[in-house]
This record gives structure tokens, sequence and C-alpha cells, in this order.
């Protein structure tokens, strides 16, 4: 017997109902990044030196930093469809992080590093201005999804791993400052647990029993 048949009518209607309001928070949240995004570009600053960005030359990273993204985005979408119970507490919890980035975002306006690798992404580019650093999405919504599916080895270590490269890959092409990606761990721990809290009922019901939290 399928998944969904072995859930009662009144829980598949609470299931939809909280799938539907996932997708709209998302949706929320995607035209909130847009326009902190925007707002960080008109009142960008001056640059800072950084440690590591000071002192090393521009890689090329475009690939990893916007193919590899894009392709672990359509992982988590088909993760969503292959443990949908788990589908409508991971999407609000991705939307409580990108809220969050968002009002980060619009608290410092500094600049980005004078030398970096120009992106040619008319996606990216619609998401990001590329003065939007503080902190780094590429390595918190990896890390964040893997805290999510921690339970699921495979799927933890792929996105660990796709966390740590995207941070470092992010820091050699120059476009993010070291405390945007360092900090990005902290910020996102704190924000998977929140959204434990916050959304509770999802959490508990939806949850496939094997990666619910001890």
């Amino acid at each position: 017997m399928k998944e969904e048949d072995q859930v009662k009518p009144v829980s598949k209607m609470r299931y939809y109902a909280s799938l539907l309001e996932a997708i709209i928070v998302f949706i929320f949240s995607v035209y909130v990044t847009h326009h902190a995004s925007l707002y960080a570009e008109v009142k960008a600053s001056n640059h800072v030196d950084d440690i590591i960005l000071s002192n090393t030359r521009v890689y090329n990273f475009e690939f990893l930093f916007v193919y590899v993204a894009i392709a672990l985005g359509l992982f988590t979408i088909a993760l969503c469809l292959r443990f949908r119970k788990t589908a409508p507490f991971l999407i609000k919890t991705v939307s409580l992080f990108i809220i969050i980035r968002s009002m980060f975002v619009s608290m410092t306006h500094l600049g980005p590093f004078p030398l970096k690798l120009e992106l040619e992404s008319k996606l990216l580019n619609f998401i990001t201005s590329g003065n939007d650093l503080f902190f780094s999405g590429h390595t918190g919504l990896p890390f964040l999804i893997a805290l999510i599916f921690w339970r699921h080895l495979y799927i933890r270590v792929l996105f660990l791993t796709a966390s740590v490269t995207l941070g470092i890959s992010a820091l050699l092409a120059h476009l993010h400052y070291t405390i945007d990606v360092f900090a990005a761990f902290f910020i996102t721990y704190s924000i998977y647990h929140i959204a434990v809290k916050l959304f509770k009922k999802d959490f508990d019901f939806f949850t496939v029993e094997d990666i619910k939290h001890k």
C-alpha cells in the first residue's frame, strides 16, 4: 500500500492545506529576498579587507556556484516528492531561512569585494544583485537540507559536502566575505531549531518516522 493511501481522509486534507500554505509562504519569501537584494544594491557602501579574499586571486567557480546550486535545488524538489510527509516542513523551513536571510541583508550594506567573479546567470541575477552578502545562502541552504535529512546518511553527506564545497567556491571566487560563509553554519543551525518549534505540527505529523527529531 502506498504511503498516501495509509493517510486518513482528514489527514490528507490537513496535509494538502499545509502544503498549500508552505508554497504560498515560499513564494512570499522569494518576493522578499528579491526586493531585499535590490535594496542592498542601492544601499551598498564600500568594501572591506578580508583575511581570505585579500590574500587570494579570483578563481572561476561559476559552474559550481550556479549550476551545481541549481542541480541541488532540483534534487531537493525530488526529495519533497520522495518524502511527501516531509515536504510542508521542508518548504516552510527553507522559506523561513530565505526570509531571515533577507532581514540580515537589509541590515548591513557592505559593498562586494572589488575583485570578484562576474556571473552571467539571468536566474541568479533575478534572485540576487551580488550585494546581498551576509550570510551566504549557497553555504547555508545545503546545510539546512542536511539538518532536515540528518538521519539519512547519504543525503546528509551529499548536502554537507555541497555546503562546504559551495562555501569554499564562494570565497575563492570572491563572491562572499569570509564572515558570510562561516556565520552561515551557525545561523542556519539556529534557523532549523526555530523551524522545529515554529512548525511543530508539520514536523511531528508529516516528517517520516526515521528523521524525526529526538
